[in-house]
């Protein structure tokens, strides 16, 4: 699947927010680099933070909602 159609389904799962969808990935990205485990099936060593957490918002793994209690 191309980033723009997982960015498509990203912004899909947050309403078309924008703003939303930028901070769940800046908050996803942050924990990823910091060791948590991808919740896809990509490998952090090869493949970019930002394109991980982005398919993860567009498959449904994450949302602000999850984020938030996994900070708590």
């Amino acid at each position: 699947m191309r980033i723009e159609e997982i960015a498509s389904k990203a912004l899909e799962q947050v309403n078309g927010d924008r703003y939303l969808l930028s901070n769940i990935l800046f908050t996803r990205i942050d924990e990823l680099s910091r060791g948590a485990k991808p919740l896809v099936n990509k490998d952090i060593k090869t493949d970019k933070l930002s394109d991980i957490a982005l398919l993860e918002v567009a498959e449904g793994k994450i949302s602000l909602d999850k984020i938030e209690e996994s900070q708590n």
